[in-house]
């Protein structure tokens, strides 16, 4: 590592003399328009995810390796790196004219992986987290006689990613409160807080952690760098076991505080993103985002004038179906309960009732297996986490024994997904899809036309937000019925496909 980069005088100079403009540009500083009006303050988001790595690493890479010597850059250079860095490596070294080797965890995204590649750097797989990477860097740097590029503990990458504190106060000369930042092994925040610190030392300065990789806020709190045994991989880009000397160094000088926030609270915030910007930010780019959603909720504070560094988009697309189920949880937007209710025929409409014809059903799980019983799986829109309350307290009321699952990890992760299985009362089951209209209220009117005379004994809903709703039905008709219940199908109006002979619905569900 460079040696310490010495006080804000001394930083304030490199950053100022940071050579990152060879390779980016200035980039926006933007109005969250529908976020700040939800959260009663300002916010602005700097958008380094609009580099053209889509992340704000390539200007600290770029200035560490714009200091190299000429014999230092024909050895080559070689980093660790969860994706970011490793991209801003790479684009650095084509830039620079030499070669670059990227070790990277086995956990990474695949789009950062083919992305460093394709980029022309070597890359090498190795360990599961930042650390263990950076072990496995060090042990190669030694064999092959290469420069290291540290992706946060050193003084010219930190002061090339404190270049981002330089162009917000360039950007925005007037009322700024508070600038929310990510932080992993600490680089950015080191670089953003030193250098704003120093010309604006009223401005509060937040870190921004997954409450599961937050090495940074613990070491703050013990005074000390404190290593983590394990992080949390959802956001990669911050997965760090043990932040930078120079980074805690700085952090602990000129840091206010930092926010923990869960995986829920990042996928909301990436929404929240996509519904202002129509980007796509990663889970460690949209960390800053969710940072401010928290200081808000926690603090009150109103009126204020905010800054979000929104760090990074490079997002697996794989991960978006994840993003999409826990975002409206994490928004308080989406309730998720067990309810038991009496096992005859009706009680599916009176407990639709309870649940109210002004509330959208998200998701919507039953299969019989009790004689007096019904235990259901049930999600509903919702506008706050009060609401949720009072809809499980309505429940409550009714008789209905009720479990409050929003924020339960086993329920949202697997619980939902296994609600079924054989059942031995599930006799004379006609198993059917049906598509209908997505809209507001669908579901309801669905169980509404349904007629009474044949016993429900499966049920599966969940909104996936396209244009059709899709609903699995078991119920329970006997033979002599089957006239009367061709005539309801016909008459119901929905398309539908009778599944009662499918092989894995023998296998798993009959």
């Amino acid at each position: 590592m460079t040696p310490s980069g010495g006080d804000a005088t001394d930083y304030l100079k490199r950053i100022l003399t940071a050579r990152v403009y060879d390779v980016v540009d200035e980039t926006p500083l933007e109005r969250a328009t529908v976020l700040s009006e939800r959260l009663g303050n300002e916010l602005l988001l700097k958008r380094e995810d609009l580099q053209p790595v889509f992340s704000f690493k390539i200007r600290g890479a770029y200035n560490k390796m714009a200091n190299l010597t000429a014999e230092q850059l024909a050895r080559g250079v070689i980093a660790a790196s969860a994706g970011n860095h490793a991209q801003g490596v790479a684009l650095a070294a084509n830039e620079l004219g030499c070669r670059a080797v990227i070790v990277m965890p086995t956990t990474t995204p695949e789009v950062k992986v083919d992305a460093v590649a394709a980029a022309g750097a070597e890359v090498v797989l190795a360990g599961e987290s930042y650390s263990d990477s950076y072990a496995h860097a060090l042990q190669l740097m030694d064999d092959r006689g290469l420069t290291f590029v540290h992706p946060f503990d050193d003084a010219d990458v930190i002061a090339g990613q404190g270049t981002i504190g330089m162009e917000i106060l360039r950007q925005h000369t007037g009322r700024l409160d508070a600038v929310f930042v990510a932080v992993g092994g600490g680089g950015l925040i080191a670089g953003v807080a030193t250098y704003l610190k120093a010309l604006r030392p009223d401005v509060r300065i937040v870190g921004v952690q997954t409450d599961d990789s937050d090495a940074m806020a613990r070491s703050l709190e013990a005074g000390e760098r404190v290593e983590l045994d394990n992080v949390g991989l959802f956001s990669d880009g911050t997965a760090v076991k043990l932040v930078g000397e120079e980074t805690f160094r700085l952090a602990r000088d000129y840091v206010d505080e930092v926010v923990r926030v869960d995986t829920d609270a990042v996928c909301a915030a990436i929404k929240d993103v996509f519904t202002d910007t129509r980007a796509v930010l990663e889970p460690a780019g949209a960390l800053a985002i969710a940072g401010a959603k928290a200081y808000a909720e926690r603090t009150g504070a109103h009126a204020e004038t905010w800054v979000a560094v929104a760090c990074g988009a490079n997002m697996n697309f794989d991960r978006l179906r994840f993003v999409a189920e826990r975002a409206e949880i994490g928004e308080r937007r989406e309730a998720i309960f067990a309810v038991t209710i009496p096992e005859e025929r009706g009680s599916f409409r009176r407990f639709i009732d309870l649940i109210g014809p002004t509330r959208s059903i998200t998701e919507f799980n039953y299969r019989i297996a009790d004689g007096s019983a019904a235990h259901v799986f049930v999600g509903v829109q919702v506008e706050s986490r009060t609401e949720a309350d009072e809809l499980a307290e309505a429940f409550r009321v009714a008789g209905l024994d009720t479990l409050d699952l929003t924020d339960d990890e086993l329920a949202k992760l697997h619980i939902r997904h296994l609600v079924g299985g054989h059942s031995p009362l599930a006799d004379d089951e006609r198993l059917l899809r049906f598509e209908f209209p997505e809209r507001p209220g669908a579901l309801t009117r669905f169980l509404t036309s349904m007629a009474p005379d044949w016993n429900i004994s499966l049920f599966h809903y969940r909104n996936h937000g396209s244009d059709v709703g899709r609903v699995l039905v078991g119920m329970q008709v006997p033979d002599d019925d089957r006239g009367a219940f061709a005539d309801f199908l016909d008459e119901l109006g929905y398309r539908y496909w009778e599944e009662s002979d499918h092989p894995a619905y023998r296998l798993f569900l009959a």
